[in-house]
């Protein structure tokens, strides 16, 4: 059996997959909150829907340690599970306080 690493940034931003461009800068400032223990990137797919360099992060469903959340932008989504104690509304709070601060 071998053993499978993730690559960290800062210890919390699990770096499996790569991270679109515009999203990365947000999760990075996500992670610094010390509510946040990790967030893992997931895959990346190609959507209509996610034009231009906004960035939009919708939580989706809860998990076993936290929440799953998809990130729209640059013409992609990608899904993003959040390990975190914070409830929903707390943390699309802190999701939107995390991109309002790239303005």
């Amino acid at each position: 059996m071998s053993s499978f690493r993730l690559r960290t940034a800062q210890g919390k931003l699990k770096i499996e997959h790569s991270i679109l461009d515009d999203l990365r800068p947000v999760l990075e400032r996500l992670v610094a909150r010390d509510d946040i223990r990790s967030i893992i990137p997931g895959v990346i797919r190609p959507v209509r829907d996610a034009k231009g360099a906004v960035v939009k992060i919708r939580i989706t469903v809860p998990t076993q340690n936290g929440w799953k959340g998809i990130g729209l932008c640059n013409g992609a989504r990608q899904e993003l599970f959040i390990s975190t104690t914070l409830t929903q509304a707390e943390l699309e709070t802190a999701l939107k306080a995390a991109i309002a601060a790239e303005a």
